[in-house]
């Protein structure tokens, strides 16, 4: 499960982020609104905890526009200011729960957890480009009648790419969400990996879905 934390403070947002990945989650980081609502609308989250008070565009507004789009992303909202008027503009907005400042991170997760169980009775559990399905349950890959053995890495990084078909994801991306890096370790350990999913996925089947964009990554899309 992919959450992504919208918090300026960065000892909250990385005592946050622990948190959520001690729990299995994979969790993404924005500092600002701006940011946020670009990364929101380009990559595929099962929840966004959104702090309010940011820097720029705050998290009200970063809510406003996504509900606005359609995203029905599961939103939980942040606050250091416990006034009820806040509280019922976000639930107005869209906000699915809402979590005053300062709180126990166990309580976070809770609500994480909850936020991310309640949107997965609406969501497919698998996802599907072409004749290639993932199912994000019991974390099998199919491609027609053949199913294949994914690692635990192989899984999180089809996923990706999946959760966002046709979307070119650049290396970066790429370390950032499937290994959870902040930085490039500088070996070729994406094409390592992409070379051994290609092999399982594309290999055998006269139609490629697994592409490479020269110079920029990795995109998994239809066949035009």
């Amino acid at each position: 499960m992919r959450v992504l934390v919208v918090e300026d403070e960065r000892k909250t947002a990385s005592f946050v982020r622990k948190a959520l990945q001690s729990e299995g989650f994979a969790v993404d980081l924005c500092a600002n609104g701006e940011d946020a609502l670009a990364t929101a609308t380009t990559v595929v989250f099962d929840a966004l905890v959104l702090d309010i008070m940011l820097p720029g565009r705050d998290g009200l507004s970063v809510l406003r526009q996504l509900r606005a789009a359609g995203n029905a992303i599961p939103v939980l909202l942040l606050s250091a200011r416990g006034e009820v008027d806040e509280r019922v503009q976000g639930l107005n907005l869209g906000a699915d729960d809402y979590l005053p400042k300062p709180f126990a991170l166990a309580e976070l997760v809770a609500r994480v957890r909850a936020l991310v169980r309640r949107g997965g009775e609406t969501k497919p559990p698998v996802l599907r480009v072409a004749d290639l399905a993932l199912d994000t349950v019991t974390r099998q890959a199919r491609r027609g009648e053949r199913l294949f053995d994914l690692t635990a890495r192989e899984f999180r990084l089809l996923e990706f790419l999946m959760r966002s078909p046709s979307r070119i994801c650049s290396r970066l991306a790429i370390i950032e969400k499937v290994w959870d890096y902040d930085f490039d370790p500088g070996t070729n350990l994406v094409d390592v990996y992409v070379m051994r999913l290609r092999e399982k996925i594309d290999a055998d089947f006269p139609v490629k879905l697994l592409h490479t964009v020269r110079g920029v990554g990795y995109v998994i899309r239809e066949p035009a």
